[in-house]
């Protein structure tokens, strides 16, 4: 029995999650969007500064980013993962501590917080889907569908190009499929793109691009393990086998790190695995009351923007809490923004992207649409939200 099935068995009349009882991002002072800020203002970046106070500046810094690799996940296992397991003491300067995500903890979101220096009220990618105001449309924000123009969507600079102007030695080393995306464009552009298909080559490039500058600042990114946790799931023997495969990369990484240089291990999101049956996945296109005043159906199914028709967003607040506040946090767009969900700033032009309802799992549960999003929805390992397993991702460092 779920803990919210013994809560109703006990309590006719259960009250909702707190908005307020919601573990936030550590925006300002330990979250994504915090890291290369800090990096950079380590080198003397104009305009950068360092907010996560227990890391030391260096000459050259290299980002690693392992898509979906959660500091939950890494922790529970130190026999796939055994250099990284050994790296888990210098997280976050040497504390043993991870960073957040921002919310919603998501690659959209987190890449751009990782690039831009921002949190997703500034930036404005505040989520897997959200509606375009302009427009009125869904707009995904990772397979950037419809197309929308790029810096428009999100018109700030990224850390990367403050870099390059100030004399920095910028570079991305990644898939070439990425290199021409407007998700690159907006959250990871500046300095050289170097495309690489298979992760060895990443590494040795990434090495060789550390040491061509005085000071360099080095990203590169690998996304096969969260495949792997959507597809099988996190439990899985194939997650499992892509786990090794990025401890490895990892040690190739540091081993050719030139000198003065700081290698940080990071992640976009954790992931849980959720269970096949109608207690855990709750779908959107069979429930009547959860459509009922629902123009659009945003976000995914651990972080949900709900917009409704117009009148109708105080209706569907209402109910999406009756339904669902044992379960999720459920907020209105006005209290997800006071709660600081999204960071300390909302940008005027990113407000109405946010729903007017959201709803973030605290429980292994989602919200699917089996209809609308037949992929999404059948997918075993999922992320989005504030849990842990999901905001919680590691800051290991290595230094030569």
């Amino acid at each position: 029995m779920s803990q919210s099935a013994q809560s109703t068995a006990w309590d006719p009349h259960p009250e909702p999650l707190a908005v307020t009882s919601a573990p936030s991002p550590e925006y300002g002072s330990g979250s994504l969007a915090d890291l290369l800020p800090t990096l950079a203002a380590g080198m003397a970046v104009p305009g950068m500064t360092a907010t996560i106070g227990e890391l030391t500046p260096a000459d050259r810094n290299c980002v690693f980013l392992i898509d979906g690799l959660g500091w939950e996940q890494l922790r529970a296992h130190p026999e796939e993962a055994p250099f990284m397991s050994a790296l888990l003491g210098s997280s976050r300067g040497g504390t043993g501590r991870p960073i957040t995500t921002g919310y919603p903890a998501t690659t959209a979101t987190s890449l751009a917080s990782v690039g831009t220096g921002l949190p997703p009220g500034a930036h404005g990618l505040p989520g897997y889907t959200v509606r375009n105001p302009d427009t009125g449309e869904l707009m995904n924000q990772l397979r950037w569908n419809p197309w929308t123009a790029p810096h428009v969507w999100q018109p700030y600079p990224t850390v990367f190009e403050l870099a390059h102007r100030a004399g920095v030695h910028a570079a991305q080393v990644s898939s070439p499929t990425f290199q021409n995306t407007p998700l690159t464009k907006v959250a990871l552009s500046g300095g050289t793109f170097l495309g690489r298909l298979t992760g060895e080559e990443r590494m040795d490039l990434a090495a060789e691009q550390l040491a061509a500058g005085d000071r360099s600042l080095v990203y590169t990114y690998y996304a096969e393990l969260d495949g792997a946790g959507h597809r099988y799931g996190v439990d899985s023997d194939t997650w499992r086998g892509q786990l090794m495969h990025v401890d490895r990369l990892v040690q190739r990484l540091a081993e050719q790190l030139p000198a003065r240089t700081a290698l940080y291990v990071t992640a976009d999101h954790g992931m849980i695995d959720v269970p096949f049956d109608e207690e855990h996945r709750i779908d959107f296109d069979e429930d009547w009351e959860l459509r009922a005043g629902v123009a659009l159906l945003g976000g995914e199914g651990r972080a949900r923007h709900v917009y409704a028709v117009p009148g109708a967003a105080n209706d569907v607040l209402t109910c999406w809490r009756e339904v669902l506040g044992e379960q999720f946090w459920v907020a209105s767009r006005a209290e997800a923004i006071e709660a600081g969900w999204f960071g300390p700033q909302i940008d005027e032009r990113v407000h109405d992207r946010i729903g007017d309802v959201i709803a973030a799992a605290r429980d292994d549960v989602l919200i699917i649409a089996s209809e609308r999003e037949p992929k999404e929805s059948a997918m075993v390992g999922n992320h989005g939200s504030m849990t842990p397993a999901e905001q919680l991702v590691p800051l290991l460092e290595v230094r030569s």
